[in-house]
């Protein structure tokens, strides 16, 4: 199974998910799937942006994992937007936007059952 098909496969999970992306240590985009007919609220340059806040969060937090564990998820809700992170395959972070309300507990163990799948 390719990146982009398990994005697609990810994006069926629920209807709420708009997207679905897998980012490097770079904070490039390596791949992504969006639901058609979606409203995009960042333009390219902002995407980017987005990612590196993103990884520049999951590595300062990573500086406690000695003594907490190493993250498993994170969710952040915005009024337009729930960004979900999930780290995958060391290096990489696997990316989900959903709209408001979605649940978003559901979607991060479906995904991460995917991501498993993927990964053997």
């Amino acid at each position: 199974m390719s990146y982009e098909e398990l994005c697609a496969k990810v994006l069926k999970i629920d209807s709420a998910i708009r997207f679905a992306g897998v980012a490097n240590n770079k904070s490039e985009l390596v791949t992504k799937v969006s639901r058609e007919g979606v409203e995009n609220y960042l333009n390219p340059d902002e995407v980017k942006m987005s990612i590196h806040y993103t990884l520049e969060r999951w590595e300062k937090t990573s500086n406690l994992s000695h003594k907490i564990g190493t993250e498993q998820s994170s969710v952040i809700e915005y009024e337009k937007v729930t960004l979900i992170t999930i780290p995958f395959n060391k290096k990489e972070l696997f990316l989900i936007s959903a709209d408001p309300g979605a649940d978003y507990s559901e979607i991060v163990n479906e995904t991460k059952k995917s991501l498993s799948e993927f990964s053997t």
